[in-house]
This record gives C-alpha cells, structure tokens and sequence, in this order.
C-alpha cells in the first residue's frame, strides 16, 4: 500500500512550461523541511479553477513570501506528476490529496490566504494553457 505524506503550506508558487500543458507547484512548509515540487495537468488546474473558493474576506493576510521556481525544479526527474486530485473545504482550510505517480501521494493542507493565492497563480496562467476538455 502507497505511503501518505501530509504537509501544512507555508507558502507556494508555480509556474507554467513553455507548452502550456503543465503547472510545476512548488511548496514551502509549516515546521520547516524541504520544499517540494509536484507537477500538475492543465486538466486538473482547470477543474481546480472551477472549484476552489474566491476569498470573500477583504482583510486576508498575505502568505509568506514565496519559495524560487528555477530550472532544476523543472528538469529534476524526481518531481512527481499528480494524477488526480481531491479537495475537502473546511472552515478556514483546504485540504487537497493528490496521487502522485512516482512517489507517496501527498496531501497539502492550505489555509485561506495560500488558498487565495493558488487560485490567482492558476488564473494568471489559466489563458497559457491548454484546456483539453473543451
């Protein structure tokens, strides 16, 4: 049976290849350790942009700044591709499992602010990618 890693996002950032199939997600997290980089389909950002919340709370705090995307994130054959995902909303979270397909799965845990700021980060590239499903 595969392994389930949970992390708390302090901070994240994304950014879109040049084919606009894909978004690399790089998180930083609560209590320190690595950050870590999970590939993510167009298709699921997608379903993503149709799902997640729009902040409604005009006083959200910023998260902390954002961990550096550079070509090693990109070219390290040890990032994982989510395969699928899945969202739980809490009150002031949101709990997002993803199967990966070359390590344990992970479930990321944001809070509202990173929730916020993974929707903006997805919109901005949403016209830079490619929507299969339409």
């Amino acid at each position: 049976m595969k392994q389930t890693l949970i992390r708390q996002v302090k901070s994240m950032s994304m950014s879109c290849d040049a084919v606009g199939n894909l978004l690399l997600a790089k998180f930083s997290y609560q209590g320190g350790g690595r950050d870590s980089c999970v590939v993510i389909p167009a298709s699921i950002v997608f379903w993503l942009l149709r799902h997640l919340p729009v902040n409604q709370d005009p006083a959200l705090r910023q998260p902390p700044a954002m961990p550096q995307i550079d070509q090693e994130d990109w070219d390290s054959r040890d990032t994982p591709r989510a395969l699928t995902v899945n969202c739980n909303q809490q009150r002031d979270a949101l709990r997002m499992a993803l199967a990966l397909d070359v390590k344990p799965d992970l479930t990321v845990v944001f809070d509202r602010a990173n929730v916020e700021l993974m929707r903006q980060i997805m919109v901005h590239y949403a016209a830079d990618l490619i929507d299969l499903d339409k």
